[in-house]
């Protein structure tokens, strides 16, 4: 089933920014014998942080590819011009590589 990609990209441009809207919670302040717990929670607030950069970065990517599909130039490599394969951009409506390029520029 092919879907519209101003649909999915829309889609997952509110997804994230309903994750990005979510709190990100401060470690306890640490008490004699919790050092463990307050490790435990540091840990959680640096994963917490270490995904909202990583969401950041998607959102970036999403927001282009809306703007090339407003551009009309959605779909075209940016790399080399060619056409994305329809597979590539129905699996990640917001690639901005054929997969070739994408191959070289992950080396």
């Amino acid at each position: 089933m092919t879907t519209d990609p101003r649909t999915a990209l829309e889609a997952e441009r509110v997804r994230l920014l309903d994750e990005l809207a979510e709190a990100i919670v401060a470690p306890d302040a640490m008490t004699y014998g919790s050092q463990a717990a307050a490790a435990s929670q540091v840990f959680a607030q640096q994963r917490d942080l270490a995904l909202r950069d990583r969401n950041l970065q998607h959102l970036e990517l999403v927001d282009a590819a809306l703007a090339r599909l407003d551009a009309g130039a959605y779909g075209s490599c940016q790399s080399c011009g060619r056409p994305i394969g329809p597979e590539r951009l129905e699996a990640i409506p917001w690639a901005a590589f054929c997969i070739d390029c994408q191959r070289t520029a992950g080396r």
